[in-house]
């Protein structure tokens, strides 16, 4: 089969009208960083991931053309293991782990209902950096949700009352009815919108968390931290002892 450039791409996706068709898309790639610009252990900002998260976190705000920095992949998994991911929004981060909030009924709700292990994922094109956490996930407090929940604007909290968020709904209709009605209802801004109890924060508590930058080479950079598990004695050729508790490596591409 041969590989398609970009230019081909458009074309040869006129042709899928035909299901036996299969479109190999193998010949695009792009440019990353050149050799100068590797991400090495004498880049971090501190031996321990926050901060550096933070750096990089604080760059690409910075970026023009990335418009949502906080954007991340959440991937979770059924207690048998069968996986699941989607796009959602970061709304916090600490040395306590990244907070995100959602409606609890929808699938990631209860996946990590029954499966309380999460991982994350950033991806941002323009800076060449992806970073990846893996970690346990526990809910936010009651009190930091619904403080949440009402800084939001009106038609965001109406938005999270309305949706049986995951559940199969007969049409759009269903939902743009009950936006009206729940608007004409609230028209006095003044006017408290309850917070749903099927509807709060995660915290997802890192246990690793990997920074990776491109290489047009393809050497990729990756430096990955974890937490130093118990009784663990560490070879220091390979393994960096770190701060608080963490370790960091460099990991192959």
């Amino acid at each position: 089969m041969a590989l398609l450039g970009e230019d081909q791409v458009t074309r040869a996706a006129a042709a899928l009208g035909d299901k036996s068709m299969s479109i190999n898309i193998g010949g695009m790639r792009a440019p990353y960083k050149c050799q100068r610009e590797a991400f090495t252990e004498n880049d971090l900002v501190a031996k321990e991931p926050f901060a550096q998260f933070a750096a990089w976190f604080d760059e690409a705000r910075q970026t023009p053309g990335i418009l949502e920095t906080n954007a991340m992949c959440l991937a979770t998994a059924t207690k048998c293991g069968k996986p699941s991911a989607r796009m959602v929004l970061l709304k916090g981060y600490g040395k306590d782990g990244f907070s995100f909030f959602t409606n609890y009924n929808s699938r990631k709700g209860q996946e990590l209902a029954e499966n309380a292990q999460a991982s994350l994922c950033f991806y941002w094109e323009p800076l060449k950096r992806q970073v990846r956490v893996e970690g346990y996930v526990e809910k936010l407090s009651e009190e930091v949700s619904t403080e949440y929940f009402h800084s939001r604007p009106q038609g965001s909290q109406i938005a999270a009352c309305i949706s049986p968020q995951s559940q199969v709904i007969p049409g759009r209709h269903v939902l743009t009815e009950k936006d009206e009605l729940m608007h004409e209802e609230y028209k006095d801004e003044d006017k408290v919108i309850p917070k749903p109890e099927c509807w709060g924060g995660f915290r997802v508590v890192p246990e690793v968390i990997e920074f990776w930058q491109g290489q047009t080479s393809r050497v990729h950079d990756r430096i990955c931290f974890r937490k130093l598990m118990t009784d663990e004695v560490i070879d220091e050729s390979l393994t960096k002892p770190g701060e608080d508790g963490w370790v960091y490596e460099r990991l192959a591409p």
